[in-house]
């Protein structure tokens, strides 16, 4: 279960959230990344990135592989089941959640961080002992060590201060010891008996729990936060209802509670391939993502988070008309790239980089993907848009027709030279189609026959200049393929019976797979300004699926999907790439683009099933999804 250089496999690492930060927790109870406050913050414990930067562990002595590992049911609590000659020991780990305000048969609508990692151990046979060992290491690990000293509220306190992170409490009852900058501790467990290890951050009047049986009542409510939002959403009847459930509250888990924005992942740097360069930061929130987001948390039922999200996207885009493509969690728009060149990366994979140079890139596709959110939103809720939305889709609309000849660096953020990608041109297609649908359905039939128009002109070009001997290409200038043009049939650019579109799918197929998985592009077609190889993407994988269903393939999209099902972490979470040959994970983790690319393909699936004479549109619909656009 070991990577790289003593690295943990990627796949096998637990997502805990709290829908502020979030922490990733190894196969062997050591929980290897957390960043505080905020998913962006600088880390306090970093072992993910460098062995050396930072751990807390709670296991028994002398024991690595624990006899099993699962999420609790409907839950982002992890429980990790140790056995050793002696007994038996159960450990539940969860970022906990302090109050929400449910209303009966109605979502949870606000809630509250506990501020607190939480993680009880509980002997359910024989007698066992435990030990933890808590080693932070502040800001990225250029802090350097903890200056521990002791609490005084309860026995079992340490209190620690740290640089560019607020201060740390640690609470347990196992008995403490300080080695060096460490702080460990040790117990000995009888069936029955429970023990508890809290860490604590930052805000007044907020502490750990005084016990374990409050540790575990914590927990308990965590547990029943995360049920019963799951409860409200909207699943089909069906054996992957359980891959649906798990990707909503990955999604749900990926967001940032204060201002309903989306990280990628919560990680950074986790390479695309070992050893390799390409490492990039996707603590942010990519506009590109919104469309895909929506459209998910919509068709499961999840309005009030879709909601969140398109405010998010509104407040940045009123805030600052001109769009980026993606903005920081609290809408910042500056997102300098710099190196941590003191940590050695996962595997040895360097650069570890934080912050992302491609924040003020040129991607044209931006104005597709507000555009269509705009219109997936605005269909679900019925026309809740304002005049000062209007205004703002107007202003948007006409910046991708005024952008649309000019080249850019396309969805994959190339920094290679700009060209005429094809997705892009799709994209601003899209803007003027979808500007032209929400004009119509507020009587501005004059911007609505207009837009149309600049519409069917865009649709000309792009099938002129970007599909060559019938199959479209990456951009105007190449015969290189491009997993993006599986987009195509999603966005509704063409019919998916449309024999080019057709031959797309299957060229992407034939041409751009390895062991049948999907590839972004083919590094050496394209000049994407970067060296080595990359996995295969599991998001393009996905999106085969779905446009394999769109074309008619239903057999051929069930059996991808049936595949990429079993390809899961240990814990049913998804990186953004894999090697197809070893089947390992690969870049950030969990990658909420994967999930609702899952979303996506799953529902097709499902929708062909529960009626396979319906198109895909029709068979949606009877889902109770939306389809028109996405």
């Amino acid at each position: 279960m070991r990577g790289t250089d003593d690295f943990p496999l990627i796949g096998g690492y637990g997502f805990l959230s709290d829908c502020h930060t979030s922490a990733l927790v190894s196969f062997d109870g050591a929980v290897e990344w957390l960043c505080l406050p905020r998913f962006d913050s600088p880390s306090v414990f970093a072992a993910l990135l460098d062995r050396g930067a930072g751990h807390l562990t709670l296991r028994p002595p002398g024991v690595v592989v624990p006899i099993s590992r699962r999420y609790r049911p409907g839950t982002l609590v992890i429980e990790t089941t140790w056995v050793t000659d002696t007994g038996w020991l159960v450990v539940n780990d969860a970022l906990s959640i302090a109050s929400w305000e449910p209303t009966h048969g109605a979502p949870i609508v606000a809630h509250e961080s506990d501020h607190s990692l939480l993680r009880t151990v509980t002997c359910i046979d024989g007698e066992v002992d435990v030990e933890m060992e808590c080693l932070p290491r502040f800001d990225y690990g250029r802090g350097g060590a903890a200056s521990w000293s002791a609490g005084d509220e309860v026995p079992g306190e340490m209190v620690a201060q740290g640089e560019n992170c607020p201060p740390l409490e640690l609470r347990t009852d196992l008995h403490l010891t300080t080695a060096g900058d460490a702080v460990q501790g040790r117990r000995h467990l009888r069936e029955g008996e429970r023990a508890f290890v809290a860490l604590s951050w930052g805000k007044a009047g907020l502490s750990g729990p005084a016990d374990a049986e409050e540790a575990h009542e914590r927990i308990a409510s965590t547990e029943e936060f995360w049920r019963l939002w799951l409860r409200n959403g909207r699943f089909p009847d069906h054996p992957w209802r359980v891959h649906l459930q798990r990707s909503a509250l990955v999604l749900k888990g990926l967001t940032h509670h204060p201002s309903g924005a989306i990280v990628a992942a919560p990680t950074t740097s986790l390479p695309e391939a070992p050893g390799g360069e390409r490492n990039w930061d996707y603590r942010y929130s990519w506009i590109r993502d919104s469309t895909f987001s929506l459209w998910a948390l919509h068709t499961l039922g999840f309005d009030q988070e879709a909601r969140d999200f398109m405010r998010f996207i509104l407040d940045v885009c009123r805030d600052h008309p001109e769009l980026q493509i993606m903005y920081g969690i609290g809408g910042e728009r500056e997102l300098t790239e710099s190196t941590l060149d003191h940590l050695s990366g996962y595997g040895g994979a360097r650069p570890v980089r934080i912050g992302n140079g491609a924040f003020d890139q040129r991607q044209n596709d931006v104005w597709g993907a507000l555009l269509d959110s705009v219109y997936l939103h605005e269909k679900a809720l019925r026309g809740t848009g304002t005049q000062a939305d209007r205004e703002l889709i107007r202003h948007q609309v006409e910046k991708a027709i005024e952008s649309f000849p000019e080249p850019d660096q396309g969805i994959w953020e190339s920094r290679g030279a700009p060209q005429h990608y094809v997705s892009s041109k799709v994209s601003m297609w899209v803007a003027a189609d979808r500007g032209a649908r929400l004009a119509r359905e507020v009587g501005r039939d004059d911007l609505a026959e207009e837009w149309g128009a600049r519409a069917d002109a865009f649709k000309a070009e792009i099938c002129e200049r970007g599909c060559r001997d019938g199959v479209f290409r990456q951009h105007y200038d190449t015969d290189a393929l491009d997993a993006s043009l599986l987009l195509m049939p999603l966005y509704r650019f063409l019919p998916g019976d449309d024999p080019r579109i057709v031959a797309t799918v299957n060229a992407i197929a034939e041409e751009l797979t390895e062991e049948g998985l999907v590839l972004r592009y083919k590094v050496d077609e394209t000049d994407d300004g970067l060296s080595g190889k990359e996995g295969t993407f599991l998001i393009c994988s996905f999106w085969m699926v779905s446009a394999l269903s769109e074309i008619g393939e239903r057999d051929r999209a069930r059996h991808l999907c049936e595949r990429l099902l079993l390809m899961a972490g240990w814990l049913d979470l998804y990186a953004e790439e894999m090697d197809a040959r070893s089947g390992r994970h690969l870049g950030n983790f969990p990658q909420a683009f994967t999930h609702l690319a899952l979303i996506n393909a799953v529902s097709h699936v499902i929708a062909d099933e529960q009626d396979p004479e319906a198109g895909a549109k029709e068979a949606f619909t009877a889902m109770g999804g939306i389809r028109e656009g996405l």
